[in-house]
């Protein structure tokens, strides 16, 4: 019997999987396709997501394999009439190192985090297609079309919009379709086009997008508004339906695109469960939500539901926390979840409209917010702030954890704080020297579970805010002596005085 079993091999189970797995934790990943996809859909991490993967690892191979985002040129009738940078002006901060997502095809993203995972001596199991999963004697047993079981302490759904999972555990996908909007998606390889730019062709009446694939030497994604027939039908996507796009909105000879693969018409679908978990099954990504491709929040939602989970997990098959931890994970994700579909319906609307006057184009689906830096988890029953009382400061329980420069003052060697989180553990941050004896305490009774820094210490090795950032994008003033406990998802767990420092004991116990 494996600990768990991660049903469905792109960017969410790939999570799951890298986090589980350099938490020591047996896990499985299966996945029905004979081989793996090549299918550039998602078009990369959002800022978030590359705090992600730089915990697992993998985010210097991401920035090598991607790019930038692009700046936007949009066209009128064929003729360019705007550049767009919708990053101009963005810089990274000592609390936020990544101030914009990053470029890059999925399936090579999904390349990176299986060449990381194998390193764990996992590895992803195709031509795996599930067509039953039962629950028995603390375990799940899931039934492939192969004749083949796969017994596992719990089970997790990674695999996609029309998930398997999904419909064996009868949770309801609830939500629309919008049949009038849709687009036509897929790669071409084109030629003469610069580059350089993300080109945008709107017109009263269709549109058309191509943005190059990283990585390659002519590949570019391919969106545009349908091809109709006579009968006002979408016609199916094709390379010929392409060309006539092309030629139509962007004035250009047809026969500049070539070699149209993974095609595909994409309808705006809006749904979400109700439930991430059944018993020992759970739903992740595009399993448990769709929604609009508008501020590109599918692929990097499914990364940080997996981030959320694998942590949780890992401490209950472990043994170091009960299993009630595992409800937090659907107290946690679902109102996430519902926010996605809101943000990225109300960002369509916002970007149909936009494109309607000249000069306008898909920046307007960029916003604060589809970065991802502040979905955060205040109302969870895991974020405690102060004793018995709330915190007014600017970061609570529950936020992202911001990072800093330091400097480690055992070894004189630069230190970001995101370094110290990195890994399974949690971190406890004790700013001020009235924190000595709750690091002490926690250090000596929970070990490597915990990992303890003094910040600024005066005689004992920890961290020192030589540029004093860390103070500032914790909230805590000069001479304040304040605990900070962070998740191992990166989360402020708990905010409290170092008066109260066994409030950091008592929450550590409370997980078991």
């Amino acid at each position: 019997m494996t600990d768990v079993l991660i049903v469905g091999a792109g960017p969410t189970g790939l999570t799951l999987a890298c986090d589980l797995a350099r938490r020591s934790v047996a896990v499985r990943i299966v996945d029905k396709s004979p081989d793996f996809p090549r299918s550039s859909r998602a078009k990369g991490p959002n800022p978030r997501s590359l705090e992600v993967l730089e915990d697992l690892g993998v985010v210097d191979a991401v920035l090598a394999a991607g790019s930038a985002p692009l700046p936007m040129r949009k066209y009128r009738n064929g003729v360019p009439i705007a550049d767009t940078d919708p990053y101009a002006e963005s810089r990274p901060t000592p609390d936020t190192p990544y101030d914009r997502g990053w470029l890059i095809a999925q399936w090579r993203l999904e390349e990176i985090l299986r060449a990381r995972l194998a390193e764990y001596g996992v590895h992803v199991e195709l031509g795996a297609e599930v067509t039953g999963l039962a629950e028995r004697n603390a375990s799940v047993t899931a039934a492939f079309a192969d004749g083949s079981e796969i017994v596992a302490r719990y089970a997790v759904g990674c695999d996609g919009g029309h998930s398997t999972v999904r419909k064996l555990l009868a949770l309801p996908f609830e939500g629309k379709m919008t049949e009038e909007q849709m687009m036509v998606c897929g790669d071409v390889e084109v030629d003469g086009l610069d580059r350089g730019y993300w080109h945008q062709w709107f017109d009263e009446d269709g549109a058309v997008m191509l943005c190059p694939i990283p990585g390659t030497r002519s590949g570019w994604w391919f969106q545009a508004g349908p091809e109709t027939d006579a009968s006002g039908a979408p016609v199916p996507p094709s390379l010929e339906s392409f060309r006539r796009l092309f030629a139509r909105h962007a004035g250009l000879p047809a026969t500049r695109l070539s070699n149209a693969t993974l095609l595909s018409t994409y309808r705006v679908n809006v749904r979400m469960v109700d439930h991430y978990r059944v018993g020992r099954a759970f739903l992740a990504g595009d399993a448990a939500h769709v929604h609009a491709v508008a501020g590109g929040l599918g692929m990097n939602t499914g990364i940080q539901d997996a981030f959320n989970l694998g942590w949780k997990l890992a401490l209950v098959v472990g043994g170091q926390a009960g299993p009630a931890l595992l409800d937090t994970y659907e107290e946690e994700r679902l109102p996430v979840a519902s926010w996605t579909l809101d943000i990225t319906s109300e960002r369509l609307r916002a970007t149909l409209e936009a494109i309607k006057a000249p000069g306008g184009g898909l920046d307007a689906a960029i916003t604060p917010e589809t970065a991802g830096l502040s979905r955060g988890y205040r109302w969870s029953s895991l974020s405690h702030d102060g004793t018995g009382g709330s915190s007014t400061g600017p970061l609570r329980a529950g936020d992202r954890a911001p990072d800093a420069p330091c400097r480690n003052t055992a070894t004189g060697a630069p230190i970001r704080l995101f370094e110290a989180f990195a890994g399974p553990h949690f971190t406890l941050l004790g700013f001020g020297a009235g924190t000595a004896e709750a690091l002490q305490e926690v250090a000596e009774k929970y070990g490597d579970t915990v990992r303890a820094y003094a910040l600024d210490p005066a005689d004992t090795d920890g961290l020192a805010d030589d540029g004093g950032h860390a103070r500032p994008a914790y909230g805590i003033a000069p001479g304040e002596d304040t605990l900070v406990l962070v998740r191992p998802d990166n989360h402020v767990g708990l905010i409290t005085p170092a008066a109260d420092g066994r409030a950091v004991v008592d929450y550590l116990d409370r997980l078991g």
